[in-house]
């Protein structure tokens, strides 16, 4: 089987790399290394941080896409996951830094190099919304209990920190599924989401709407066993990585991982990996061939 290169527009670091605290060398090893295992656009994602470190952070991580050389990853831009979400559904976030989602606040970390926004709906002003979209930067719903998604693009890790799907009200997951125009994304690495919860999505959701997102940290596919994220000392059993309350903190596998762990559940579609080419797009750079395990046998670019 061939398919385009993987798309990771949703993953807090790999390989040691934490992007919440990486220089801008440390960005450019990671974007080399990743490439190597089959991704070649990254969106590096920014946990909820200080404003003055968000802003030095966006600054690295630009200036690392300026240096970039043929053998690495395109870095496409930032994903800024924190500090416009909802206390309620917080997970790992730290939310002392939490603010209001308005236009001046955004203006605070504004950069043309932020291109995806992980917002809490039900809190934010409606200005705020367009004047992203207006921008082309894409607003996606997460950490949030809200159901609107009028002015959303699509939702940050389905199903996970989220109001999840009931037979009485709405919900941020049940407008997920049930809205053709809003993009999913799901983490598939067999801890995030019960296997019956993926097939419903796979099963309900447009196919083409559905973004395949690792979520990944630091110590993934690292020697790294204990480290700070967000604010708290993250502990990872070689499978789960948690804070010391049982939080998840995201996943340890890259997304090449998922594919694999998709495909050996007969869950996976070469159509998934199109759709982040299509909901950024983007131009194909390369090519996997994967064996019938879904072992990457070779990698062109």
């Amino acid at each position: 089987m061939k398919t385009k290169l993987l798309v990771e527009q949703h993953f807090h670091g790999c390989y040691g790399v934490n992007f919440n605290t990486a220089s801008v060398d440390d960005i450019l090893y990671l974007a080399n290394k990743i490439l190597t295992e089959g991704v070649g656009y990254i969106f590096p994602t920014l946990v909820t941080d200080s404003v003055d470190n968000i802003k030095t952070q966006v600054s690295k991580i630009k200036e690392a896409a300026t240096k970039q050389t043929s053998d690495m990853a395109k870095i496409c831009g930032v994903h800024l996951e924190g500090i416009f979400l909802n206390p309620e559904k917080k997970g790992i976030h730290d939310s002392k830094y939490f603010m209001k989602p308005t236009i001046d606040n955004f203006k605070l970390v504004e950069d043309d190099f932020i291109k995806i926004v992980t917002v809490a709906p039900e809190l934010a002003d409606v200005e705020l919304l367009k004047y992203l979209r207006e921008k082309g930067v894409k607003v996606q719903a997460g950490h949030c209990v809200g159901s609107d998604l009028s002015n959303c693009d699509g939702t940050t890790h389905t199903f996970n920190a989220m109001s999840g799907i009931t037979h009485r009200a709405s919900s941020t997951a049940l407008s997920a599924l049930i809205d053709d125009d809003i993009y999913t994304e799901i983490i598939g690495d067999g801890v995030h989401v019960f296997d019956d919860a993926l097939k419903l999505l796979f099963k309900v959701k447009q196919m083409n709407k559905i973004l395949l997102v690792s979520d990944c940290l630091p110590c993934t596919h690292s020697e790294v066993k204990e480290f700070d994220f967000a604010g708290s000392k993250i502990y990872f059993d070689g499978n789960k990585a948690t804070s010391k309350a049982g939080t998840l903190a995201g996943s340890s596998k890259l997304l090449p991982d998922i594919v694999k762990i998709l495909g050996k559940k007969d869950l996976f579609s070469k159509q998934y990996i199109s759709n982040s080419y299509d909901y950024h797009k983007l131009e194909s750079n390369g090519e996997i061939e994967w064996d019938e395990d879904f072992n990457i046998v070779k990698i062109t670019h």
